[in-house]
């Protein structure tokens, strides 16, 4: 398996995993309706495992295109590769969503509330303050590159390709620590803390005939990605530095 093909299939699964647990708490007459926060917080954490353990022998598993700018800034990663990982990520990303659509058309066609259809794909923030709702994504970020960091002191292999999980087990702390911000951080914006956990499943909200279906929210789409890549960097940063 190609790093291109691993990293689409390993965000797909995490997606999938990720805005399916959203869709099983949020849409009308799934069985998981109402299940509560700790539900989603806990398949997202499960989803990231997931997703690393398919990608990590043949990409690294970065899944996320912060994680693939912070181990470039931090000199870890070829910036030649940056623009095809985030390619595969985008990819994939709207490839899980698309699946989570798909697997939960009735619900969707159940649910009245265009908020909580978009709710699937994308985040939103609990109280509209762009600034620090920025701030929130920036810090939330921070802390899972910088553990990302320290778990796996971003050695290179061979093939200069930084493995953030190595099999089961080394995806285990990653999945913890995601499961973590989101328990502790997650309740201000939903924690994207992943560009391409949320702006292209918002493009595909877009795109989609889905029935009664709302704005996609474009004047919020920037903070999920602007605020995940600063916080990247900034913690790419004081890794270089250390």
């Amino acid at each position: 398996m190609t790093p291109f093909i691993a990293e689409l299939l390993g965000t797909a699964v995490l997606i999938f995993l990720g805005d399916g647990v959203v869709a099983n708490v949020l849409l009308k007459d799934t069985k998981g309706n109402n299940s509560g926060w700790i539900v989603i917080t806990t398949a997202w954490g499960l989803a990231v495992y997931a997703g690393v353990v398919v990608a990590a022998p043949y990409s690294g598993a970065h899944l996320n295109p912060a994680v693939t700018l912070a181990l470039a800034i931090a000199g870890k990663f070829s910036w030649n590769l940056v623009l095809p990982y985030v390619a595969a990520q985008c990819l994939g990303a709207m490839t899980g969503a698309f699946m989570v659509w798909i697997t939960h058309k009735d619900h969707f066609d159940r649910t009245p509330d265009p908020h909580l259809q978009l709710a699937v794909f994308c985040t939103s923030p609990a109280i509209r303050n762009p600034l620090l709702n920025l701030l929130n994504e920036i810090a939330a970020t921070f802390v899972l590159i910088t553990a990302v960091f320290f778990i796996t002191d971003a050695q290179i292999l061979p093939q200069k390709t930084v493995h953030i999980g190595l099999g089961s087990i080394g995806a285990l702390p990653v999945a913890l620590i995601v499961w973590g911000i989101g328990l502790s951080l997650g309740g201000t914006t939903g924690y994207a803390i992943n560009p391409a956990r949320d702006l292209p499943p918002r493009i595909l909200h877009a795109l989609l005939p889905i029935k009664g279906k709302g704005s996609s929210d474009w004047g919020y789409a920037y903070v999920p990605v602007l605020g995940p890549l600063i916080g990247a960097a900034l913690s790419a940063l004081l890794f270089r530095g250390l």
